[in-house]
């Protein structure tokens, strides 16, 4: 009993006051964001994700062995004279961000070594209660082509409530099925942003440091809701905006750079939401593999909504965004629901669930197995 008062304790009711008239809900606000934030009223967003400056101190050019030139962090915006004045930056917007946020609101930073701990400290200071750190393993890191230091393969990820005892979201079901049935660690592998999901002009990447669509999915579907009002103050090239709407949350996105606003717009349009019941996720009720089929959903190799089918085709079940299935009114993840409806004990989901795959009907394992691959990279 005591184990499911905890589980209810950190899920976060509606606030009383609705305030979502008074926002620009799927908008991106031009100009600076402390600026931007202070245009929005009080408790009235549920969660802020935060890319800020890392303020990477990066001094001359970088290249390859080869004598190729490395595409690094070099713009402008990243450029701090001091890190005391890189501090005073992140009391700012964060004194914003955490006027924003709903008292039942949570907050997400992502940061490197260069300046995660700056931040994390400064938002202790400031009242906001750290729940976890989340390493993002990256399962394709760029490599240190000077070979001085390791290769830098993780950022950090923290995540924070509004205060000790404040109630915060949390869909730890939803985790759980999108792990395989294990529950998710704090340490997530996904790869970095490359091939058609990074935004190029020409050769040119629009961004330097954009972010995963994977990496924003598992950080709204574990700390948010359908509905719930997602603010980015950094909001680049239009990551969070472009999983807010796949995953039906509203966003709301600060930038000054008119180039970027441009590209995140037109990304955002694009982006398809996700059709209503595949939103339902798991809300109650083995041998883990290195890739759970949660990830093929987060990362785009299989889509929410689509159709899964036993070999023969007798059985079909629908795939929903936390990476379990529905058949009906069972549900399940791949491995549990295969198991039910065949009145079986247990089943392996891998090789029993199959997915039309460039025209030919494969065990989902394969697709396993090509993300693997193309991780490897």
């Amino acid at each position: 009993m005591a184990q499911v008062m905890l589980k209810e304790r950190t899920r976060a009711p509606r606030t009383e006051v609705d305030l979502r008239g008074l926002l620009p809900l799927n908008t991106i606000i031009p100009g600076d964001c402390i600026e931007a934030m202070r245009s929005l009223p009080s408790a009235s967003v549920d969660l802020v994700f935060a890319d800020p400056p890392y303020n990477l101190q990066l001094g001359g050019d970088l290249s390859r062995p080869d004598g190729s030139h490395v595409d690094a962090v070099t713009d402008d915006w990243d450029k701090f004279s001091s890190f005391a004045t890189y501090d005073k930056f992140t009391r700012e917007w964060l004194a914003e961000a955490r006027r924003v946020l709903k008292p039942n609101g949570a907050l997400w930073v992502i940061g490197s070594y260069h300046n995660i701990f700056r931040v994390g400290s400064i938002l202790q200071d400031m009242g906001f209660w750290i729940l976890n750190d989340v390493v993002w393993r990256k399962a394709n890191p760029m490599p240190n082509f000077k070979g001085t230091r390791f290769t830098n393969a993780h950022e950090t990820l923290i995540w924070a409530s509004m205060g000790e005892k404040n109630r915060y979201t949390f869909n730890y079901r939803s985790m759980k099925t999108l792990n395989d049935e294990l529950q998710m660690r704090s340490d997530w592998v996904l790869p970095i942003c490359s091939g058609q999901e990074r935004l190029k002009k020409g050769d040119t990447k629009v961004h330097p440091t954009q972010k995963p669509e994977s990496l924003l999915y598992r950080v709204m579907l574990a700390t948010t809701n359908k509905g719930d009002v997602v603010l980015d103050p950094f909001f680049g090239t239009g990551t969070t905006g472009a999983v807010a709407k796949r995953l039906g949350r509203d966003w709301i996105g600060c930038e000054r750079d008119a180039g970027y606003r441009e590209a995140a717009l037109e990304r955002i349009e694009l982006a398809l939401p996700l059709d209503e019941s595949t939103i339902t996720t798991m809300q109650s009720p083995k041998s883990a593999p290195k890739v759970a089929f949660g990830t093929l959903v987060e990362t785009g190799w299989i889509a929410p909504g689509a159709l899964l089918r036993d070999k023969k085709g007798k059985l079909t079940a629908r795939v929903r965004i936390d990476g379990s299935l529905e058949c009906g009114a069972d549900m399940g993840s791949i491995h549990g629901l295969g198991a039910k409806l065949q009145g079986a004990p247990s089943c392996n989901g891998w090789s029993f669930w199959h997915i039309e795959h460039q025209g030919e009907v494969k065990p989902i394992d394969a697709l396993r197995q090509l993300y693997l691959l193309a991780t490897e990279d």
